[in-house]
């Protein structure tokens, strides 16, 4: 009697996960027991339109989260006090009118001219209760040395430079002008650009900023810094000679750097410091908040090669803040295309409106000492904050300390469950456990493959290695669809593998029919690859834990929530332990708030590394030109095996998985098709491939009484190779790998110098102390106005090593010198001129700190002078 009433109730139960599960009600029952199992088919439809709303859910978060600006306001609009676009946008159209403005350049000095005029009419206009200084101030020579990041193992001189410097405090709070914030940006630009983006924008933000806090700051208890530096460009220096020469720079508690490395959008948090009290405040009153801690960590890592003024505030100044960045259409960033015409509506009101309501807050506040304070006294690394934005409406924030906690105790509950689990169900489960994780590295191995066979073929096939630099969205077809593909491919063969396992498990179930065995391994085979993508977002929350990341809070949100559905709605305490198919509501519950956290953060990630591919050949000719394509393919391969895991296993009891297949053959071939046939350029006049045009005196390696040779070098930072460019230029120019030049440097040989010293105009510029080294070589970098010194001493004392006569020997054999010197000149010659008017309409100079100008001379110096 008792058995009889569980084969009802199995029958009951089953029926009815049917119809909830979208299966199809085919039915096998055991001749034997009775049992009914219902055969494990569901809807392909169902499946494809689950698998159609999850992406345009995902592509809704991005365009929310990124793309939704706020519309400008006038003058009359924001009022007195508030914060006008429009009236910004006069700041960047006047900027940019000069044209490029390098360090050392007239554009540059009228640049400078107009901020302090700009800055000068803020003092007359500001309120009557409230202070506005202005200081037009005059660096003198220096030295940056910085321990980390890009310029690790170069010395960065300068001299001339000239900034404008705005304080705003309260007349009657003495002890403001003690406790400032400094707000910093700069105006120069790189000699290729006229810097609408970068950093024009920023400039006339701050411009905007400064009036509207200036009909406030009556109420405030600090000041407010205004700092408009040149010589960024050139290697951070005017935040340098800020730090070191000013006076005002021993008030300063916290430093909010605004930066760009694209043009517009909206500009977010990606740099915070030890002290989270500043990033704390934005979250608070920020009215749209946008920032994630991944981009801190990748920036960090060394992923994205580039520096701020930030690293300078952090390290000669020991100051937390924040560092903002614009990062919309980063592939124009330091190109032609840097332009006013590309700056987006509401990119300014997004940035002015958060920084305003931010020195609203902070401003007024007491504890802007003691928070400068903390960072000496607690740890450093576990106070600072985790943070990520949702929709670009509320900031999710808290500290690593609470972070290693909730994930510790994460961590060990999932520990506790899986052990639980592993000892109910015995040597089988642990059997499926392990080839659950074996279908995990299937999807990976074979989504990566796939991916990176499309971007080994796409070199062969298009006229550029990147096609899709000035389509991003072709990256979906191209890397995307390979990648789904092969993840589905090798979930496949995962779901193959344990369900012939679990077959034989079943198998000794005489019982069961042989049908009923093969659908009850069918049906828990689908529930193990959903519980290995549990499994490897833990491996990846431990590993992340491990290594302080603060990115791994992706990795909670993707293992929680599912976990969580999955609990609440797959698991059943009935003594009936067949399998069911799993639910749809599951998958929609667990996958909710996955998406909304990081949909959009994956996708702007994947557009910006399209975006960097632009500039990703920094030594010119010696990288291979699939090497990009392979970087962006294998990113977007885990990507889609990470985030798609859950999704996909649902589709091995449909019949989708032809019509996906084919799907993904369709969306590559066209793709394809599109950039063979040249339907959609690589390139175009608003996103252009980044060459440098130089004229090269070449003085180096020549015995005495020959002449220097003479050039013009023709090279791209973008991967491939420029015969297009050079049969349109038409100028007999021949491959010379060896040609590129690096920048101007002098580079000093630190295998045979043991240190060294550097003075400008009799004043000591680079002391002798220990000093770092890359491959053997310590750059000095050297960037100043028209009134630099001209004329240096370069001291050098000889290492030990010197002196021995087998390492002479083998120096002899490389020959390597003694010191490199590379100058550049901002003159564009008659041979380099008939270029440039020939260069193509896709293609824009390149600037960078360490990118040449249009006239370089290069000797060097042997050992044995």
């Amino acid at each position: 009697m008792r058995r009889r009433e569980e084969i009802s109730s199995a029958q009951s139960n089953l029926a009815s996960t049917d119809e909830r599960s979208g299966s199809s009600p085919a039915v096998d029952r055991s001749q034997e027991t009775g049992v009914v199992v219902s055969s494990p088919r569901r809807s392909p439809f169902v499946w494809l339109i689950l698998f159609l709303v999850i992406t345009y859910c995902s592509w809704a978060v991005y365009n929310y989260q990124f793309e939704s600006l706020p519309m400008p306001l006038t003058a009359e609009q924001a009022g007195k006090r508030g914060f006008s676009e429009i009236e910004a946008m006069k700041h960047v159209k006047a900027l940019t009118d000069f044209g490029p403005h390098p360090v050392g350049s007239d554009a540059l000095d009228l640049a400078v001219q107009y901020v302090l005029a700009a800055a000068e009419k803020i003092n007359k206009t500001a309120h009557w209760e409230v202070e506005v200084e202005v200081d037009f101030f005059h660096a003198n020579s220096g030295a940056n040395r910085l321990v980390s990041g890009l310029f690790q193992g170069r010395t960065l001189v300068y001299s001339d430079l000239n900034h404008v410097i705005l304080r705003i405090s309260p007349k009657y709070v003495d002890e403001a002008g003690d406790s400032t914030i400094l707000v910093s940006s700069h105006i120069d630009t790189v000699f290729s650009t006229e810097g609408a983006g970068d950093c024009s924008s920023c400039v006339a933000v701050m411009l905007e900023l400064a009036r509207a806090v200036s009909q406030w700051a009556h109420g405030f208890k600090n000041a407010v810094i205004f700092l408009f530096n040149t010589g960024e460009e050139e290697g951070l220096n005017g935040a340098h000679s800020f730090i070191t020469q000013h006076p005002w720079s021993k008030t300063v508690r916290m430093a909010i750097d605004l930066e760009a490395m694209g043009i517009g959008g909206k500009s977010g948090i990606f740099q915070t410091g030890s002290n989270p009290w500043a990033i704390e405040n934005y979250a608070l009153v920020a009215k749209y908040p946008s920032g994630h801690v991944i981009a801190q960590d990748l920036f960090a890592s060394g992923a994205i090669k580039s520096a701020t003024d930030f690293q300078v505030y952090k390290e000669v100044a020991n100051l937390s803040g924040l560092d903002f960045a614009y990062t919309d259409n980063g592939a124009v960033y330091h190109t032609k295309n840097d332009k006013l015409e590309l700056l987006k509506a509401g990119s300014l009101q997004h940035l002015g409106e958060n920084m305003l309501a931010f020195l609203l807050q902070t401003g007024p506040s007491r504890d802007l000492s003691q928070a400068h304070m903390m960072k000496n006294e607690q740890n450093s690394k576990g106070n600072s904050a985790i943070y990520f934005d949702i929709l670009g409406m509320y900031m999710v924030l808290y500290t690593k300390n609470f972070a290693n906690t909730l994930h510790n105790s994460v961590i060990m509950q999932s520990l506790m469950i899986w052990a639980t689990s592993l000892f109910m169900g015995g040597y089988p489960a642990a059997v499926s456990l392990g080839l659950s994780c074996l279908s995990i590295i299937l999807m990976w191995i074979f989504s990566t493959c796939f991916s990176a066979l499309a971007a080994f073929i796409l070199p062969l096939i298009s006229s550029s290695p990147v096609p899709y630099v000035a389509s991003p969205w072709l990256v979906v077809g191209l890397f995307g669809a390979p990648a789904l593909l092969g993840a589905l491919t090798g979930q496949h063969l995962g779901f193959l593998i344990l369900k012939s396992y679990l077959s034989k498990v079943h198998s000794e179930r005489k019982q069961l029919s042989t049908s009923t065995r093969g659908n009850l391994a069918k049906l828990e085979a689908e529930r193990w690859l959903y519980k290995g993508g549990l499994i490897q977002w833990l491996i990846l929350l431990v590993i992340g834990n491990y290594f302080g990341l603060g990115s791994s809070y992706l990795a909670l949100a993707w293992l929680v929530p599912p976990a969580f559905a999955y609990g609440l709605l797959e698991a059943t305490l009935t003594p009936v332990r067949f399998p069911r198919p799993l639910k749809l509501a599951t998958l929609l519950f667990g996958l909710s708030v996955p998406v909304l956290i990081s949909a959009g953060t994956f996708i702007r990630l994947a557009a910006t590394v399209v975006a960097m591919l632009v500039r990703f050949d920094r030594n010119p000719g010696n990288i291979p030109d699939w090497l990009g394509n392979v970087i962006i393919s294998t990113f977007i391969a885990l990507v889609i095996s990470l985030t798609m895991v859950y999704l996909l296993s649902y589709v091995h009891l449909s019949g989708a998985k032809r019509y996906f297949v084919f799907a993904t053959l369709l969306m590559f071939g066209l793709s394809a098709a599109a950039v063979f046939s040249g339907l959609v350029p690589p390139f175009s006049d608003d996103t252009a491939r980044a060459v440098n045009v130089v004229h090269v005196v070449d003085a180096t390696g020549n015995k005495q009484g020959q002449g220097p040779t003479s050039y013009v070098s023709f090279f791209s930072t973008t991967p491939g190779k420029l015969t297009k460019e050079v049969d349109q230029i038409g100028e007999g120019f021949v491959c010379g790998r060896d040609k590129s030049s690096v920048r101007w440097v002098l580079a000093i040989n630190t295998e045979e110098v043991e240190d060294f010293k550097l003075e400008g105009d009799s004043e000591e510029l680079i002391p002798l102390d220990a000093k770092s080294s890359i491959d053997g070589w310590h750059i000095i970098q050297f960037a100043g106005g028209k009134n630099s010194p001209e004329k240096f001493d370069l001291t050098l004392l000889w290492g030990k090593h010197s002196a021995d006569e087998a390492r002479k020997a083998e120096k002899e054999k490389t020959r390597q010198p003694l010191l490199k010197l590379r100058t550049d000149l901002d003159r564009t010659t008659p041979k380099v001129e008939k270029v440039l008017t020939k260069l193509p309409s896709w293609c824009s100079l390149f600037g960078k700190s360490s990118s040449p100008y249009t006239l370089s001379f290069l000797r060097d110096l042997p050992v044995d002078f």
